[in-house]
């Protein structure tokens, strides 16, 4: 208790008065989720946060009790302003933990002896959120330095933004630990391809410790969401990629609407949603649509047209009839994502700025 309200002290001081609100809610046992909460941004906007409980009870990190609260409550602002933004936290987090594992390795810069990940060809130009992990770094180092890593951030976002869209909570584990280097070859490498067949998704997947559930699970992100006319044009214009000409008939209407945001040639930046039905709601809707032949990438559209062991349509399948079982898998591959490669121990460091190792 002396310790909490020492810090609750500390905190006054510097005026922030959302969080001092948390630190008197956890001091006072305050059930801090049956409150709705109006308060004026710097910004003089009135900004509106619902805390509710998370889904499931969270194991928090000792020394920096209001971490979770702190995270969630950013992500949530983010969310009211932007709701498209749930998509780009998730991703960041899937694309983090496929090169050198889950270490906040994409979130550096490039300096003197780094090559940025931001500048490789699945991220450049398309990656984003960055400044959201900025904001919650420096609102976690005011409270509690060098005690939340940027990796974990990643991960407790990941899950926020999948939760606040509609979609399940799950426990985060904690206690990774931020890397020292980046891997712009790993990023080129290792993060699989918009184009890929089913045979380069399954390898990719295995190559990671992932199976083929976590593969079609884990595709279920593309449940929301935009992606750029440049990952999905030659899903448009070379219909001989697919095996059917059957299953391209069924979305030939759909392939028209494409085409009207994607010419041939040009406009490579034009966004479409991944899931043209529910972009913003985390939902089995993804299932539904590939099944139907709308997926968006042809990456999509392989799990349904390319598997001729019909291992992978029968998870398709499935998901679609049960949005409990999809959120039920989802959950398990997720968390098994979350670990690939983690660093602990005396491994690497808790970066202060997530963008640059500590000098």
């Amino acid at each position: 208790m002396r310790n909490t309200n020492n810090k609750c002290s500390e905190i006054s001081k510097s005026s922030n008065s959302f969080l001092l609100f948390l630190c008197m809610g956890v001091l006072f046992h305050t059930d801090l989720y049956s409150l709705t909460i109006f308060f004026f941004s710097e910004y003089s906007r009135i900004i509106i946060f619902n805390l509710r409980k998370p889904s499931q009870s969270l194991p928090q990190i000792e020394s920096c009790p209001l971490a979770e609260e702190i995270v969630r409550q950013n992500v949530a602002s983010v969310l009211y302003r932007d709701p498209l933004m749930a998509a780009a936290l998730l991703r960041l987090h899937f694309h983090d933990c496929f090169v050198l594992g889950c270490d906040a390795s994409v979130l550096l810069d490039d300096t003197l002896d780094i090559v940025s990940e931001k500048q490789a060809t699945p991220n450049k130009n398309s990656l984003r959120g960055f400044e959201v992990i900025d904001q919650i770094k420096v609102a976690l180092e005011e409270v509690c330095p060098l005690t939340v890593s940027c990796a974990d951030i990643l991960a407790l976002v990941a899950r926020d933004a999948v939760e606040l869209r509609g979609g399940p909570g799950w426990e985060v584990e904690l206690g990774r630990r931020d890397s020292l280097e980046a891997s712009f070859s790993g990023a080129n490498q290792f993060i699989p391809a918009p184009n890929f067949t089913l045979e380069q998704l399954i390898a990719n997947f295995n190559s990671h410790g992932l199976d083929i559930q976590d593969l079609v699970a884990l595709s279920g992100g593309h449940t929301i969401g935009r992606s750029r006319c440049l990952s999905f044009r030659s899903r448009i214009y070379n219909p001989q990629t697919y095996e059917e000409q059957k299953y391209y008939d069924r979305s030939y209407v759909f392939r028209r609407t494409l085409s009207s945001i994607c010419p041939e040639s040009g406009r490579d930046n034009g966004l479409a949603p991944l899931d043209f039905k529910t972009s913003r709601r985390f939902d089995n809707q993804y299932y539904h649509n590939i099944l139907e032949g709308k997926g968006l990438l042809e990456s999509d559209g392989a799990l349904v047209s390319e598997d001729s062991d019909g291992d992978v349509v029968r998870l398709v399948w499935a998901y679609a009839l049960s949005q409990p079982l999809f959120f039920r898998d989802f959950v398990s591959s997720i968390i098994k994502m979350g670990s690939i490669n983690v660093l602990t121990g005396d491994d690497g460091e808790i970066r202060r700025n997530c963008r640059f190792i500590n000098l």
